[in-house]
C-alpha cells in the first residue's frame, strides 16, 4: 500500500515562483495557507477583497495576470488584493473554492470581488480564455467602480 502525499505542491516551486512574483509586485498579498485566507476572507468590516486563483496555465499567463494587473492600474481598487496558486496552495485554494466560491464550479485561474463573505462578481476561466488582457482588465475596472471605494491618488495628482 502506497501513502500518496496529496498536499505536496503539483509543481515545481522554483518553476512557478515568477508566476507568483508577477502579481506580488503589483501588491497582491500572496496565501499559502487556508488559515491566512479564512482570517482574510471571514472579515465582516465593509471592506472589498479581490482574490485571484493564479495559475500554470497559458490563460493565466497570456491574459490572467496581465489583465488583473492592468485593472489595478485604475482609480478605483479592492481594499484588499489577494492571490493562491492552484497545484501549490493546496489547503488555501481549496478553502477559497469551498468555503467563498461554493457557488461556483472550480476554476483556475479565476478571480472573485468579495465584501462582507459575500461573492459581488465571479470571473471564471472560461469569460478568462480567449480575451485579452485590456478585455479582462475593462471588465474588472467595471466591477471594481461600481462595488468598490478605494481611490488610487497618482503621482500627476499630487504635483501642484
Amino acid at each position: 500500500m502506497f501513502n500518496i502525499n496529496t498536499q505536496a505542491p503539483m509543481y515545481d516551486p522554483q518553476a512557478v515562483q515568477p508566476m507568483r512574483d508577477e502579481l506580488v509586485y503589483v501588491g497582491f498579498k500572496e496565501f499559502t495557507t487556508s488559515e491566512e485566507v479564512d482570517q482574510a476572507l471571514s472579515k465582516y468590516n465593509d471592506e472589498t477583497t479581490f482574490v485571484f486563483i493564479n495559475s500554470v496555465c497559458g490563460c493565466a499567463a497570456g491574459s490572467a495576470r496581465p489583465g488583473v494587473s492592468l485593472a489595478l492600474q485604475g482609480k478605483i481598487i479592492p481594499d484588499n488584493i489577494v492571490t493562491v496558486f492552484a497545484g501549490q496552495d493546496k489547503a488555501a485554494v481549496q478553502l477559497v473554492k469551498t468555503k467563498f466560491l461554493k457557488n461556483f464550479p472550480p476554476s483556475s485561474p479565476s478571480a472573485a470581488l468579495i465584501k462582507n463573505g459575500e461573492v459581488l462578481f465571479m470571473l471564471p476561466r472560461h469569460d478568462i480564455e480567449g480575451r485579452t488582457p485590456e478585455d479582462i482588465a475593462s471588465v474588472l475596472q467595471k466591477v471594481f467602480n461600481t462595488h468598490c471605494n478605494k481611490v488610487i491618488v497618482t503621482m500627476s495628482q499630487l504635483i501642484i
